[in-house]
């Protein structure tokens, strides 16, 4: 830090400069024979620089004898910067502190600097030194120097609007940073409306550095100066403002007289102009003068402005006075084919010589500069704050900015990009008839994108920017890798974590790359589309494509981001990138291949156009990139917004784990689950609003299988996302008995009907079943609705018959029978009632309450069994007994492993992982484990059959333990059982199984 502050010193001295005068010029030519001059001519004469001769530095040479001219020496020699003063390293620069602003903190860096600096080390020391921010519009505002009254409305739309237009834009504001004038009504603004924070406070005064009183005071090499701005009222000399944030001192060697610094300041915002207004943007930095009050030299600077190439707009503030009125009369009763007329063009002279007290031929050269000015009236705008159609003033100001630079339509979007002024934008740029270049619009979505405008985005879809047309796989690649600083690096540690290694320098991401990111954030068996095996080969394609045009190092370049970015734009543009996820559909026999709904895309060698890219894909890179405010706007466009929103919260909290480990800030934690729980509550909220409207839909929202998030429905992503599940306590407890019940129609003493069937199967038509109508809100299982349909289709005489379209299902049936639904009238009573029997059968036995207790009767009696067997002598062979129970352990080996091998993950060892993550898959691990150990030590002779018996009594331990599983879904000892479970793990995220146990 101290090697830092060190070189910034030495920079600032090597760069910059102050003037000193060297040599005594007396500004008054009387003759002075006095040798050697007197104490009187040393106190009384000055030079023309404005200082005594006492004042004067001699260094280089030594002071006059005499004020009368020597031996041919010129009389009327002039005095000039040039040669008659030094330059040398500037000793006045560091912070000033104004001391009279008790109600705020209002410091100031400064420095002092030659009249000749060169504007682009000005520029480096604002950005770099002083840490400013880029400026993306500049305010330079002229007018009166001396103080003037301004009309209350006047001063309000002045004040409020520049504060206004610079804090929404980014904007810096130039003035000459004096305590009196439009300066001390410019500090006065950033008082009232301007921002506390330090850091975005722009206001920079360039000021003479003779005209500032008690300049003595800020000599110093970076230091910290109190300063107090209450200056003497007898003194030519003015205070600096205390409501500025920067100075530029301006020295030309002279002293107590004003106007150097306009030739530095207009240097300066020339190149300011160059600069870009973000380095996303090819747009220069726009630049406005602001014009209040002011008198002759004011309509010279207009002049300036407005005759450059291009023009420098003016907005003037009609009602301040002087040289703005005059501005503002003359727009208005001038035109470009209607000069003044005769009679008020005289009494405008008139107006011209009492306004600014100026003789008739003065006047007369007044008008003819503002004659000029009119000449180029499309770059000059009058606000009237006293006019009751006028827009608001920070509007107006931009609006003339835009207008008065002429810059085409897309220069003028990008400039209201950069502003983030989605309002002038849509007023003023996307305006019906405006002609638009091809790829134009787009660029600007990329650009908003990127930027984070998300007024911008919403303004563009409003425009009719169709997302599947933008969203390409190289923009969606680039939008991932144009993230920067703290965000850059976590998303690559985040892809690093993914694919367990290490990435090297200047690896550019990939779609891929971003799936597995997915997968590994929303962790269980979940795929992303972009990982998918269809996906994978044609993104393979795409690039072999590209490669084969462009040459395999080509495509390196590509990949691994050292191509530039124009080059590898064009070298995907257009190339469209398709989904692969499709909802499920039913194959049926009578589609023809020409018929199914394929189209060949000829960019993808014939690969079939599916789904193209979506807001789902926006939505994930916005939450990916921690764009908190671009996911909630992208949150609302799309569908499956409960499903959306329950990923967000997901990745958030995940992110939040990884951040952790990772050793991050604990801002940056606390950020994610404050984002992770924005997004749960809003998944709460869409769910209740559906419950309240409609308590079935909200049912079968919760278990819709989602077209983006395939293999998760609603409720799984909802529960498994959060320690609480984000679902609404009536909603899920109606959708779990729907689920739990299956097709049976159970109110009271459910569990003993359930087990009288079981034992009694005839009893199983006295149960009550659904109908057609309520089951029509009750997911189900593929296999059961096929079931239900082949039971009961029609004959084919009856195709066309017309009895199955006079009620619709969700009304309920007519019909007398509502299990059976529409039949033939040709098929008898007795087949009828056969499809009825069968079809009641298959509801019972396949209802998750029926097997959930038929399992539960047949492991008490295997618990039984088992019992048995360690209780009773062990014989060399097994009893039958003893079969039933190692009949009973293999299968539930078997099943367990299927169930392993049936999982959705690709890898064995994720298979395993997710499986192990269970704890009561543990427990049957270790059960089955211990009971095939003890069953190979029992075939052998003692001691090994003792030790296979005590095997047995150690493993039936945790078969017992295993009753509490069962036990979970009681109403009354599930929520104890599953609490006294989770106390060991409080802080850990709850599997779904465990959150549905609970309930």
């Amino acid at each position: 830090m101290k090697f830092a502050a060190m070189s910034r010193k030495c920079w600032i001295e090597e760069t910059f400069f102050r003037r000193e005068c060297v040599k005594f010029i007396p500004s008054s030519w009387d003759q002075h024979r006095c040798i050697p001059v007197c104490h009187v001519c040393q106190n009384l004469i000055r030079c023309c620089c404005g200082r005594l001769i006492g004042e004067h530095s001699w260094q280089d040479s030594l002071p006059p004898l005499s004020l009368c001219p020597g031996p041919g020496q010129d009389v009327e020699e002039e005095w000039s910067m040039e040669r008659h003063t030094r330059a040398s390293p500037t000793n006045a620069y560091g912070t000033v502190d104004f001391e009279d602003t008790a109600t705020r903190v209002c410091r100031a860096k400064y420095v002092r600097v030659a009249v000749d600096s060169k504007p682009e080390a000005l520029l480096q020391l604002m950005l770099r030194e002083w840490q400013m921010e880029r400026p993306k519009l500049l305010l330079s505002v002229h007018g009166g120097a001396e103080n003037f009254t301004l009309p209350p409305k006047v001063n309000q739309a002045f004040s409020k609007g520049l504060i206004t237009a610079a804090l929404s834009t980014g904007a810096w504001i130039f003035t000459d940073g004096i305590n009196t004038g439009v300066s001390k009504y410019v500090g006065d603004a950033v008082k009232s409306f301007g921002s506390h924070d330090l850091r975005k406070r722009n206001t920079v005064g360039i000021t003479p550095w003779g005209v500032i009183d008690n300049n003595m005071d800020l000599i110093g090499r970076d230091v910290f100066r109190p300063y107090q701005p209450l200056g003497n009222p007898l003194s030519k000399r003015a205070c600096l403002n205390g409501f500025h944030s920067h100075f530029l001192l301006v020295d030309d060697g002279t002293l107590g007289k004003h106007g150097c610094q306009q030739g530095l300041r207009r240097k300066l915002e020339k190149h300011i102009q160059l600069q870009k207004i973000h380095p996303r943007l090819n747009q220069g930095v726009p630049v406005v003068c602001v014009v209040v009050e002011g008198g002759p030299s004011v309509v010279s600077t207009v002049l300036d402005y407005v005759s450059t190439v291009p023009p420098v707009p003016v907005f003037v503030f009609e009602g301040s006075g002087r040289a703005a009125d005059l501005l503002a009369f003359l727009h208005k009763q001038t035109a470009v084919d209607r000069p003044l007329e005769a009679d008020i063009k005289e009494n405008f002279l008139t107006t011209i010589g009492d306004v600014l007290g100026m003789e008739r031929t003065d006047a007369n050269d007044l008008y003819t500069l503002l004659l000029q000015c009119m000449d180029h009236r499309q770059s000059i705008t009058i606000f009237d704050s006293e006019s009751d159609d006028q827009m608001a003033s920070d509007a107006a100001i931009l609006t003339a900015t835009l207008k008065g630079t002429k810059a085409s339509p897309s220069e003028q979007l990008s400039m209201t990009l950069a502003w983030d002024r989605a309002d002038i934008a849509q007023k003023d740029v996307l305006v019906y008839g405006q002609h638009w270049q091809v790829g134009s619009l787009e660029q600007a979505m990329l650009d908003a994108l990127v930027m984070d405008r998300v007024s911008f985005v919403k303004m563009l879809i409003d425009n009719g920017m169709t997302m599947s047309r933008f969203l390409t796989v190289d923009r969606l690649e680039e939008l991932y890798n144009m993230a920067q600083g703290p965000t850059a690096r976590f998303l690559h540690h985040l892809v690093e974590d993914a694919k367990q290694t290490s990435l090297p320098a200047g690896y550019r991401l990939s779609i891929i790359d971003m799936g597995l990111v997915i997968e590994y954030l929303i962790g269980g068996a979940y795929r992303s589309t972009y990982t998918r095996k269809q996906f994978r080969a044609a993104y393979s394609r795409l690039h072999e494509k590209n490669g084969r045009r462009d040459s395999s190092a080509t495509f390196s370049k590509l990949r691994h981001g050292l191509m530039p970015s124009s080059t590898r734009n064009r070298s995907l543009q257009d190339l469209h990138f398709f989904r692969t996820a499709q909802p499920y559909k039913c194959k049926e026999q009578d589609v023809s291949p020409s018929t199914s709904g394929e189209v060949s895309s000829p960019g993808l060698d014939d690969t079939p156009l599916l789904v193209p890219f979506n807001f789902n894909d926006l939505f994930v890179w916005a939450v990916l990139q921690q764009r908190q405010q671009m996911a909630l706007f992208l949150w609302q466009h799309g569908e499956e917004a409960l499903a959306r929103a329950t990923v967000a919260c997901k990745l958030y909290r995940s992110m939040a784990f990884e951040a952790r480990q990772s050793s991050l800030d604990d801002n940056i934690i606390e950020r994610f689950k404050t984002y992770s729980l924005e997004f749960g509550k809003l998944a709460v909220d869409v769910l209740d609003c559906a419950f309240r409207q409609n308590e079935q839909m909200a049912m079968k929202l919760l278990t819709y299988e989602m077209e983006a998030w395939s293999h998760f429905t609603c409720l799984q992503m909802a529960v498994s996302s959060c320690h609480r599940p984000f679902v609404s306590h009536s909603c899920t407890q109606t959708l779990l008995t729907d689920l739990w019940t299956g097709p049976l129609n159970m109110r009271k003493n459910s569990f003993l009907k359930i087990i009288l069937s079981l034992l009694l199967p005839p009893a199983i038509l006295l149960l009550e079943f659904k109908s057609k109508a309520e089951m029509c809100h009750v997911p189900q299982t593929h296999e059961a609705m096929l079931f239900g349909l082949d039971s009961v289709k029609p004959a084919p005489g009856t195709k066309g018959s017309d009895h199955t379209g006079s009620h619709d299902a969700e009304q309920g049936l007519s019909l007398q029978d509502k299990r059976v639904g529409p039949v033939s009238e040709t098929m008898s009573s007795i087949t009828v009632r056969c499809v009825s029997w069968i079809t009641t059968l298959y509801d019972f036995y396949t209802a998750p309450v029926v097997k959930f207790w038929f399992h539960t009767m047949s492991y008490l009696a295997f618990l039984m069994l088992f019992s048995y067997v360690v209780l009773v002598k062990m014989e060399d062979q097994p009893s039958v007994q003893e079969w039933l129970v190692i009949a009973y352990i293999l299968s539930t080996a078997a099943e367990k492993t299927r169930e392993i091998l049936m999982s959705e993950a690709t890898k064995l060892s994720q298979k395993l992982k997710i499986w192990f993550s269970e704890y009561w898959n543990i427990s049957d691990f270790i059960a089955i484990l211990l009971f095939v150990a003890g069953l190979a030590m029992r075939w052998h002779s003692d001691p090994y059959r003792t030790a296979g018996r005590l095997t047995y009594c150690l493993d039936i331990i945790f078969w017992f333990i295993r009753v509490m599983d069962l036990l979970a879904v009681n109403q009354h000892a599930g929520p104890y059982l599953t609490m006294i479970t989770k106390m060991p793990l409080t802080l850990s995220v709850p599997r779904p199984e465990t959150c549905f146990t609970s309930w």
